[in-house]
């Protein structure tokens, strides 16, 4: 069985995505993109998550913990500990 990983909601034009993913990629820490414009599924759970809100991104951790929108400081510290 696969080990869960972090799951990136975004959008192809959001550089804070973009960003994101760099952090992740730099730290050779794997996780699933979902493009939001092309999952309809995904955009209606990132909007339930995000009080309503296609805030992106949305990344949901293994343990259920959500980060939305974090600086690159936020993400290092949720990756960190």
């Amino acid at each position: 069985m696969s080990e869960p990983t972090i799951v990136v909601y975004g959008t192809s034009w959001c550089p804070d995505c973009r960003r994101a993913q760099r952090v992740l990629d730099q730290r050779g820490i794997a996780y699933t993109y979902i493009n939001i414009e092309e999952d309809e599924r995904a955009a209606d759970y990132v909007v339930q998550v995000n009080n309503g809100y296609r805030s992106v991104p949305t990344i949901v951790f293994p343990d259920g913990t959500i980060l939305v929108e974090p600086s690159n400081a936020e993400l290092q510290r949720k990756l960190v500990g």
